[in-house]
């Protein structure tokens, strides 16, 4: 039984090590990790060493997109046992501050976060987390769906922040992995229509088999006729911008009805963006941003478990545990086919 972790040390580098087998501390649990989402944040690690202020620097290990096995647990733990399957939520934060007070813990700002440097991340056998950090996954919901609960818990999030509801119309700027879990919420809500833009078909296509009424290619349409064309001078009710890019973001105004609210998850890489703010006022919209996700990994276990949201279906490519390096190579050089990729570790 050993514990091999994989390793960056720069840019486009991977190499396995073995590293000690974690104790639980009284309030922790060990997990065998199972499965580990490739996350974007991870890519944009192992592709460019940086995301603003967090550099990697030494030996990094990336992954935060976790589910597996309890192997272990700390003396003070109830409410897990060995053997029991568990997805885990990668934020420890401090309890103490005004925004964990709240409830919005997300917010907190001495976070502690698997795989944001210098926190090491996920993608090895066994971690050491807290058990209240570990949610226990029903029996008919595997480690794999497991993996998948923190993307859903950002979309199901977005889709929250928009108040979208029955009967919503909602336009969702995207159709990566994020765009695609928020889009599985905004249909959960009970939202009517739903309209995916994006450049790439094959996420398009995936888009329209996961519920949504329209897709807009917005390589070969107008977006902004399109949509009229869809929602007519009304516009969509919500505006949910996933893809993280200066146009789409500038294009979010333009698409709300007057009154209705936009969502702002994508990150984009430039800090300032012209916006046309005299839209915004004159609507009246609201604008709402996530960072992360709060109090959802719960309700996003049960929607996985009931059957109201289908996760898996996002998994486009799975990697085993020693093909770390060409996973990661895979999802940045072929991005118009990878939709969601995986690496199995046991």
């Amino acid at each position: 039984m050993k514990n091999i972790a994989a390793y960056m040390t720069d840019t486009h580098t991977m190499f396995f090590k073995e590293v000690p087998i974690p104790e639980p501390a009284p309030n922790e649990v060990v997990v065998k990790i199972e499965y580990c989402g490739i996350c974007g944040s991870d890519v944009h690690f192992y592709d460019h060493g940086r995301i603003g202020d967090y550099v990697v620097q030494g030996e990094f290990t990336l992954g935060h997109e976790t589910a597996g096995v309890v192997h272990a647990v700390g003396s003070d733990v109830k409410n897990l046992k060995v053997g029991d399957k568990v997805a885990l939520e990668p934020g420890i934060t401090c309890g103490k501050c005004e925004f964990c007070k709240e409830g919005k813990y997300n917010l907190c700002p001495d976070v502690i976060f698997f795989a944001t440097p210098p926190v090491q991340g996920s993608l090895q056998n066994y971690v050491a987390h807290p058990a209240d950090l570990c949610f226990k996954l029903p029996d008919n919901v595997s480690t794999k769906e497991g993996a998948l609960v923190e993307p859903l818990a950002v979309g199901l999030h977005a889709a929250k922040q928009g108040n979208v509801t029955l009967g919503d119309k909602v336009v969702i700027l995207g159709s990566g992995c994020i765009g695609l879990v928020t889009l599985l919420a905004c249909k959960a809500y009970g939202a009517a229509e739903v309209v995916v833009v994006d450049l790439f078909q094959k996420r398009l296509d995936f888009a329209k088999r996961m519920g949504a009424k329209y897709v807009i290619n917005a390589k070969e349409e107008n977006v902004e006729e399109r949509i009229r064309e869809i929602f007519g001078e009304r516009g969509a009710d919500v505006v949910i911008e996933t893809a993280g890019a200066a146009k789409t973001i500038q294009q979010t105004p333009y698409f709300a009805k007057r009154g209705g609210t936009i969502v702002l998850v994508g990150l984009a890489p430039q800090d300032i963006i012209d916006y046309n703010f005299s839209l915004v006022m004159t609507k009246e919209l609201t604008i709402k941003s996530v960072f992360r996700y709060r109090n959802l990994y719960p309700v996003a276990i049960a929607a996985i478990a009931d059957g109201s949201i289908d996760v898996g279906q996002i998994v486009t490519h799975e990697f085993e545990f020693e093909d770390c390096k060409n996973a990661f190579e895979t999802v940045i050089k072929d991005a118009q086919n990878v939709v969601k990729g995986i690496i199995k570790l046991a």
